[in-house]
């Protein structure tokens, strides 16, 4: 008898366990659930299909979170279609007739189907497309981790793929900086946090990279002061004869109109024999306006008032007079010692070069450019000539050993602008110019902007990754949907309703278009970008009469 209880308890024990694992291999076994529904129609980049009410709504409270997701907008949905699984994102939901919920799907890749159902080998791109009746079937959580797994290509992780917990979101570095990326974003939506974040990835990834970046606001100097060269108006030091005849004209000429073509057509003839005076020519081979050739500020003047001696009328020499006094107040105003300073000009061109794009980069691989100092009517000027300076670096280095470098501007619309008459025309150029023709020399440009409907459109469709964080305005919203590629409509639709830290990433920085919520950035790591808050800031009191006081006098010297 006890024999008979023994054998039945262990026949109940082997049952009970035959069931749990029977329970465990349908939980990882998407494949073996019914059917959330079948196509409808087919198009070239999506199809329509219908989903089960019912099917849907019990999948919801299935314990795998991907399972649970699959029918949602801007989840996945996979179809057999021979040995592959085509996987497909969904971008609309409408209620159907008969308990039925129909769809607007778009295409993302295809994977191998081994004999279990799993899922490998997943490409971007589509070989076979389904026919209508094709069984669509919800998506896995092991499903996504062979879409998302990142191959060999060099990478960085930057989070977790919505809507999991433990995969990760990676960006190919190559394919992203070789094609240009943009970070887009909402002010508050920690769009320099993410900036800083992928930058500091990069920065481990290549210790010995190349990198300049434009902080307008001086706010990323307190997230890379350990592995980067930091720059101000009190250490920049950028040599004025750097500029180039155009960047002259915007510096120094006044007037519009006719006025301003007979202005540069004097400062042309002054500025070149200014940059050939006293120097052995043969040297420097064919020397132009736009030479970066050093030469004395006196000495232009010097040409000038010699220019002006020769003219027999007196009305004849007003032009020569304005450039005069337009010299004579850049020597004087302290606010431009950074780039007009001195009566000896040295030859500091290659010094200036190497300390600017980090050659060698000796573990600090990253140049921030702090331009909050320069004055307001020259800035767009030195971003012009930083911004020059690394696409001229790379056209005539062509013939050594190539050094890709990559200039990230913040604000990008301010220089940038979608109004072709707002701004200096001189970086709206140059930037232009880097965003069509710089990935054949090798310069990668990352545009970061709150307002990519100010932007210029020629330049972010040049972006062939799209990094967008939520933003607000429906312009902004449009001019996102125009520049992100056809399949990623579905991931569109939700960046309205992203939270912070989330972005959606599109473009060749990644095998399809994901969500990811972004790591957590070490406090050191952070630019200095937080929101201040007023409720605690005021409650505090005392020590006013310091604080006006030092901060007049810091105003007063320009931050000295």
């Amino acid at each position: 008898m006890t024999d008979q209880s023994n054998l039945r308890q262990f026949i109940d024990e082997v049952s009970s366990f035959d069931d749990e694992q029977g329970q465990a291999a349908a939980r990882e076994a998407p494949q073996q659930l019914d059917p959330a529904g079948q196509v409808v129609s087919i198009a070239g980049s999506g199809s329509q299909i219908r989903m089960k009410r019912d099917t849907l709504l019990a999948l919801q409270s299935h314990s795998d979170p991907a399972i649970a997701m699959s029918g949602q907008v801007g989840s996945q949905v996979k179809m057999a279609v021979g040995k592959a699984w085509l996987i497909a994102n969904v971008r609309t939901l409408a209620a159907d007739d008969d308990n039925q919920i129909s769809a607007l799907v778009d295409f993302l890749g295809e994977g191998s189907r081994d004999g279990s159902g799993g899922m490998s080998n997943f490409r971007r791109g589509v070989t076979r497309y389904p026919i209508p009746g094709c069984e669509v079937h919800a998506v896995s959580t092991e499903d996504l981790r062979s879409v998302f797994a990142a191959d060999d290509s060099a990478n960085i992780e930057i989070g977790t793929v919505y809507p999991t917990d433990d995969i990760r979101g990676a960006l190919y570095v190559d394919p992203m900086l070789s094609k240009h990326f943009a970070v887009l974003g909402s002010t508050g939506t920690g769009k320099s946090t993410a900036v800083s974040l992928i930058l500091h990835r990069i920065s481990q990834l290549s210790p010995e990279g190349h990198i300049v970046m434009i902080d307008p606001h001086g706010e990323y100097s307190a997230a890379f002061k350990g592995i980067g060269e930091l720059f101000n108006v009190d250490n920049l030091q950028l040599p004025y004869w750097l500029m180039n005849f155009e960047e002259h004209c915007e510096v120094l000429l006044t007037t519009q109109g006719s006025e301003r073509q007979r202005d540069a057509d004097i400062l042309a003839k002054c500025l070149l024999a200014a940059r050939t005076k006293g120097k052995d020519m043969s040297q420097y081979g064919k020397v132009t306006v736009d030479s970066p050739i050093p030469y004395l500020l006196t000495d232009l003047n010097a040409i000038i008032v010699n220019e002006m001696g020769k003219l027999d009328r007196a009305g004849e020499t007003l032009p020569f007079q304005r450039l005069k006094t337009k010299l004579d107040e850049l020597k004087a105003d302290p606010r431009y010692t950074f780039m007009f300073s001195g009566m000896l000009v040295s030859d500091s061109m290659g010094s200036f070069v190497s300390r600017l794009f980090r050659l060698p980069a000796n573990g600090r691989p990253i140049s921030i450019v702090d331009v909050s100092g320069v004055p307001s009517e020259i800035t767009s000027v030195v971003v012009s000539v930083l911004a020059r300076m690394v696409f001229d670096y790379a056209i005539w280095s062509r013939t050594e050993a190539q050094r890709p470098i990559l200039l990230v501007c913040e604000e990008a619309h301010r220089y940038v602008p979608k109004d072709e008459t707002s701004g200096g025309q001189a970086v709206r150029k140059i930037l232009e110019r880097i965003a069509k023709e710089g990935r054949k020399y090798g310069v990668s440009l990352g545009l970061i902007t709150q307002r990519p409907s100010d932007l210029a459109e020629g330049v972010l469709s040049q972006c062939g990754t799209i990094i967008s964080m939520r933003l607000n305005n429906d312009r902004d919203q449009a001019c996102v949907r125009a520049a992100m590629p056809e399949g990623a409509r579905g991931f569109l639709d939700a960046i309205p309703a992203l939270r912070n830290r989330e972005c959606i990433v599109c473009g060749e920085g990644v095998s399809i278009p994901i969500r990811v919520r972004f790591d957590d950035l070490e406090p050191e790591k952070r630019p200095a970008s937080s929101d201040p808050s007023f409720a605690a800031l005021w409650r505090e009191t005392g020590g006013e009469e310091g604080i006006i006081q030092r901060t007049i006098k810091r105003w007063r010297g320009h931050g000295r």
